[in-house]
């Protein structure tokens, strides 16, 4: 899966480690690129992997919609282990929400992925 749009906008490509996919978010995810962000996710998501990675390193800006996304994403596919890279300017948010409470969040694709392989469901 790749997907891009005009300057500036949400990219978004995904690749395979082990049995874990890693799905790289690049640019500000704000109400115009959340449901660019929603398909790309659910895309992958609907193949059912046991474990994702979202590798938000190249996140400028994350948000209420992009939250949301997240969320939804944790809550609508339940077996599929969600971990999400964040930098300071994405992992903000998600502190002041509490929304990282909630989800496993890293901080970086390294630590991510050395959780280990995930077990099967």
């Amino acid at each position: 899966m790749s997907a891009e749009s005009a300057p500036g906008s949400l990219e978004i490509d995904s690749r395979t480690v082990s049995a874990t996919v890693i799905v790289a978010v690049r640019g500000e995810i704000d109400m115009a690129s959340a449901p660019q962000l929603e398909a790309g996710l659910g895309e992958v998501l609907r193949e059912a992997p046991a474990a994702m990675v979202i590798d938000m390193s190249d996140v400028g800006f994350l948000g209420s919609a992009g939250l949301s996304v997240l969320l939804g994403a944790s809550r609508s596919y339940p077996d599929t282990e969600l971990r999400i890279v964040a930098t300071a300017a994405a992992r903000r948010p998600m502190e002041l929400t509490g929304l990282d409470q909630m989800l496993s969040v890293f901080d970086s694709l390294q630590d991510a992925l050395a959780v280990g392989e995930p077990t099967a469901k």
